[in-house]
């Protein structure tokens, strides 16, 4: 579920989390199995496949936050 206001996080929050996904990806192009990533990021396997999943069909862009008028 979405929410409007981006889920309570500020700016500097969703950057934060966009960085631990762009590291993800890293990660993922080099192989990384996804206990082994979700242990390095401190994230949920679960987060990492979802991650893994739609960075394969929309690419790292797909894992970008969304820029919100506050």
């Amino acid at each position: 579920m979405r929410y409007p206001d981006g889920g309570g996080l500020t700016a500097e929050q969703r950057k934060r989390r966009e960085e631990v996904r762009m590291r993800a990806v890293d990660l993922f192009k080099e192989d990384g199995e996804v206990p082994c990533i979700a242990r390095e990021l401190r994230v949920s396997e679960k987060s990492v496949y979802q991650w893994r999943r739609t960075w394969r069909t929309g690419g790292r862009e797909a894992l970008c936050s969304i820029e919100r008028d506050q």
